[in-house]
């Protein structure tokens, strides 16, 4: 006698080897024996055998339509058995029975199961919607083999073409087309992204690169509301006027024009230096809708030929230190013994002119330190200059002495000078050399003001948000804290707001003070929490786009050059800095014994711009040895962590330096 019978959900049949109480003792057609309960037993039978009824059920339960039986079920729940014996009457057998249970199990859509061998038909409407999404179903898997067909054949289908950015950015996994974008880059061997390449959705790795962080950072584009107001200067011009004559430090490609300068010289051979920073935090007020606009971006994005404002160009316009135009400034006076040493600080919140915008760029007669000690500058405020100059080499070396090193000089930051539009852009390189004057002076004022103003919102009691580093570790927080590789006790940035909303935060605070209105923000406040969160988060994210389209542009040029050999200095075990370049490049077995700063030659063997890597092979060792690099122990240890994580943005003078110092990145202007 065999035994027809569920077993973990599947139907099985067997020859019963004996039988006790509610229990059998079965032999499974596999050979397998198995204890089956009474109770998940449907019915016993002679013939055929159970391997014979297990054949022949496929075939039986093909020609059964579930329609039709819906048709022939009663409304009221039935069994197996009974509808069995409606459609065959005798006829209906073991192999009829056991094909009927496989039709009714295996189509939920027609018929609900109720218990063992109990089922009841789906009420007509829903059936009715449940053929549809079946039916669509059906449609929507023979779409996606067509349309991985197609791509496994070198044929991009127009629907994936146009999600193609989508599909690699924030995919619906779910969706037929991502299903068949996988199955087809399966099916070739390939990821995604590569497959999509090879097709043309993506045009080249340069568009990838830039279009999947605009596409997952800016998803509803890079421009900004049409609806945004217009810059609201409300009472500026009732404002004292800053009696000063200030100039401006930057590039000629610099349009968020932050800081200037003043140099005032009083009685008793004292001085009073004006540290004069672009007040947008006197218009842009908390939560209104610039503000939540400048939040949302929390910072200018810049990489070599790309810059999203953090605001619109009509704000930056309104509130950027352009010569010969009077706007809101927030000023740090700070007056000078002639010794240098710090007597006393003001803030005031002022109309201010700048008379120069000095564009360090253009000059005719570079600003050397060679022309300043010999009293031979030729710029715009040389006078002024020259003493800010000495002015900040006097900061520098206190900062020095709390730091217990010196900061690093000597070493070129490079940058990339783009002729043309996109990829197809003829690339230049252009160095600067740290510790230079006008970095010298910018970077040591700007330090001043942030770690002065850092003091003063602790000191007022105001909440301010922080940049401390401690133990090589830079963190931002709402709690002050020593700056370690800046050598300062305090260190709140302040001098950016046009191009950081953490500057402009910082500025909203200190205008509360200095207005008497009182600070926008409480210590306490969850919005300062969560905006130092947000704010590292994304600024992060700029700058890793930063560093990426820094080393596809070193790669770039390397190919443009034609270069087959290149120079570098050994950073630590694997890792190196190319010569010329913002690029540090690994290559695997560099003699572990070769010392930081010794300069080593590498042989040019290929570059992948998709993955931004450039293979290499060691060609030779030098005896000479970077001393430069071998100063600038804080960026090594930043380079730790991935190829080209030390590459700091282009920024203004102020930015580079004071930030490189702590391996801190600053955007460019």
């Amino acid at each position: 006698m065999n035994l027809y019978f569920e077993e973990d959900g599947a139907f099985k049949a067997g020859t019963i080897l004996s039988q006790a109480g509610t229990a059998y003792q079965v032999e499974l057609v596999t050979g397998r024996r198995s204890k089956v309960k009474a109770a998940n037993a449907f019915f016993e039978f002679a013939s055929p055998s159970a391997a014979e009824l297990t054949n022949r059920i496929p075939e039986a339960a093909a020609e059964l339509d579930p329609a039709f039986l819906w048709e022939a079920a009663p409304d009221t729940e039935f069994g197996y058995a009974d509808l069995a014996a409606e459609y065959w009457g005798e006829g209906a057998g073991p192999v009829e029975r056991a094909a009927l249970l496989t039709v009714l199990h295996g189509n939920p859509v027609y018929f609900y199961r109720k218990g063992r061998g109990v089922y009841k038909r789906a009420p007509a409407d829903i059936l009715k919607k449940a053929l549809e999404a079946v039916e669509r179903r059906r449609q929507q898997e023979e779409q996606r083999r067509a349309w991985a067909a197609e791509m496994t054949e070198g044929r991009l289908p127009e629907a994936i073409g146009r999600m193609a950015m989508t599909l690699l950015v924030s995919p619906d996994k779910n969706g037929i087309e991502w299903k068949a974008l996988s199955d087809a880059a399966s099916a070739t061997r390939q990821t995604p992204l590569k497959l999509l390449l090879a097709l043309g959705a993506i045009a080249s790795p340069y568009a990838w690169h830039v279009d999947s962080f605009y596409a997952e950072n800016f998803p509803k584009g890079a421009g900004f509301p049409a609806d945004l107001p217009a810059p609201e200067m409300g009472a500026a011009s009732e404002l004292p006027k800053a009696e000063v004559e200030a100039f401006s430090i930057d590039d000629s490609e610099t349009t968020e024009i932050d800081d200037a300068v003043s140099v005032t010289h009083l009685e008793d051979g004292r001085t009073r230096i004006g540290i004069h920073i672009a007040a947008p935090a006197y218009g842009i007020r908390r939560d209104d809708a610039m503000d939540r606009v400048a939040r949302a971006r929390m910072s200018t994005v810049y990489a070599p030929g790309i810059k999203t404002t953090m605001l619109p160009d009509a704000w930056v316009a309104a509130f950027s230190l352009d010569e010969g135009r009077e706007v809101p400034a927030l000023s740090l006076y700070v007056t000078v013994s002639p010794e240098h040493e710090i007597l006393e600080t003001e803030t005031k919140l002022e109309r201010l002119a700048v008379a120069k915008n000095i564009r360090y760029d253009k000059l005719e007669h570079p600003i050397t330190e060679e022309a300043i000690e010999a009293g031979t500058l030729e710029a715009p405020f040389a006078e002024a200059l020259t003493w800010l100059w000495h002015f900040a080499r006097t900061l520098q070396k206190g900062r020095e002495e709390v730091r217990g090193r010196p900061e690093p000089v000597g070493r070129i930051d490079w940058s990339f000078a783009l002729e043309g539009e996109g990829e197809a852009a003829k690339v230049s390189l252009k160095g600067r050399r740290r510790g230079e004057p006008l970095d010298l002076i910018v970077s040591e004022l700007m330090i001043l003001a942030n770690s002065t103003w850092g003091a003063w919102l602790e000191e007022e009691k105001t909440a301010g948000i922080y940049r401390s580093q401690r133990i090589g570790r830079v963190r931002m927080s709402t709690t002050p804290a020593p700056h370690e590789g800046l050598g300062v006790s305090r260190y709140a940035w302040s001098t950016s707001p046009l191009r950081r909303y953490v500057d402009l935060i910082n500025q909203r605070q200190l205008l509360g003070v200095v207005t008497g209105e009182g600070a926008a923000y409480a210590g306490n406040d969850a919005d300062l929490f969560t905006i130092v969160s947000q704010f590292e988060n994304l600024y992060g994210i700029y700058g890793d786009f930063q560093s990426r389209m820094e080393r596809y542009w070193s790669l770039r040029w390397i190919e443009q050059e034609g270069l087959r050999h290149i120079e570098a200095s050994v950073i630590k075990p694997e890792l190196v800095r190319l010569e010329h370049l913002p690029f540090v490049h690994r290559v695997p077995g560099l003699p572990e014994d070769l010392e930081r700063g010794r300069r080593v030659t590498l042989d040019v063997l290929g570059m992948d711009y998709l993955e931004l890597a450039l293979e290499t092979r060691l060609a030779g060792v030098s005896d000479e040895v970077d001393q430069a690099e071998l100063m600038d122990e804080d960026d090594a240890e930043d380079a730790e962590g991935a190829e080209g994580a030390e590459n700091a943005p282009e920024g203004t003078a102020a930015d580079v330096a004071a930030e490189a110092s702590a391996a801190e990145p600053a955007p460019a202007n």
